[in-house]
């Protein structure tokens, strides 16, 4: 009976240490003080100064001033784009600030080396465009790779509705088997779902976000199943056997035209490779060239010349399925 009433007086004495422990847990717990700091301030100006909705607000920088003064150039918009595309975690007001600091940078080098204005200008405006290259080209990567995964993306979600899932069902299992980015997009059309968006919202919403031309089939196909009916799993794999269809006709134009672009590259860096040969082998070969008028014409046409050339043989292999 004593190792009863003992035991009882142990449980009980760790109740009370562990109660009064959750009671004073937001006096010592940083995550909790900022909690209640959040929850202060929401209650004492929020629901009184602010006009709280639940539509997430895109913004071009964290600063306010900066924010409003992007918004009224139409050119941002599309910027904003192309960062939202290539899925950075930097804002467009931070790429601004690189492009900025690159072209000044590029400008105090290149005039202090020829002592001129107009080629460190032209030079430092061409070099403000290299974060916003780095973006396209990081947006084409993306892009190429959520094209890789979305047929077996679509396999699986044919596979989860033919088991008796839900087409949200499938959406969560693509979101949670696949890695970025895919992965990532399909766990945002589940959030906006979640937060009540429509999933026809929801997949043109991740249509915008991804510029993928079989996503829009994807989302095109399930929007007009919902409204008219009829087998999705089907639909689904059709669409899937369609691409990798594609994937391997794109993948024997590539091999066909494969010795056209490499003639186009060789014929394109000879005359550089020609110009870097003989300016080491003799250096004065090539002054005349260069500081005689009728030279910079001569050098400005071959330059035209090469870009044209280039340019149709670009679009002769460059052949789209």
């Amino acid at each position: 009976m004593e190792w009863i009433i003992g035991t009882g007086l142990f449980v009980a004495a760790i109740c009370v240490i562990e109660g009064m422990l959750l009671l004073l847990r937001p006096k010592w717990d940083p995550g909790s003080r900022v909690l209640g700091k959040r929850l202060e301030r929401i209650a004492v100006t929020g629901f009184r100064n602010q006009t709280n909705d639940l539509i997430r607000r895109r913004t071009f920088s964290d600063i306010t001033n900066v924010h409003a003064l992007l918004s009224k150039i139409p050119v941002m918009h599309q910027l904003d784009d192309l960062v939202i595309k290539a899925n950075s975690r930097l804002s467009l007001a931070a790429f601004l600030l690189i492009s900025g600091v690159i072209a000044f940078s590029s400008y105090l080098i290149l005039s202090a080396i020829t002592r001129g204005h107009l080629m460190p200008v032209l030079f430092a405006m061409a070099a403000a465009t290299t974060p916003f290259l780095y973006l396209l080209l990081k947006k084409r990567q993306r892009v190429a790779k959520f094209e890789r995964q979305l047929p077996d993306a679509l396999d699986l979600m044919a596979r989860s509705l033919r088991a008796g899932h839900a087409f949200s069902g499938g959406l969560q299992m693509v979101a949670q088997e696949f890695d970025e980015p895919i992965g990532t997009e399909f766990m945002h059309v589940i959030n906006e779902i979640n937060f009540g968006a429509s999933v026809d919202q929801a997949l043109k919403n991740m249509t915008a976000r991804v510029d993928a031309p079989d996503l829009k089939f994807f989302t095109v196909s399930v929007i007009i199943q919902r409204e008219s009916g009829g087998n999705l799993a089907d639909i689904l794999e059709n669409i899937a056997r369609l691409m990798r269809e594609r994937f391997k006709l794109l993948g024997k134009i590539k091999a066909l035209s494969a010795e056209g672009r490499l003639s186009a590259i060789i014929l394109l860096a000879l005359p550089f490779i020609v110009v870097f040969a003989l300016t080491l082998i003799n250096g004065e070969y090539l002054q005349g060239l260069v500081h005689d008028p009728m030279g910079k014409v001569f050098i400005i046409i071959a330059l035209c010349m090469m870009g044209l050339g280039a340019a149709v043989i670009r679009k002769m292999v460059n052949i789209r399925v």
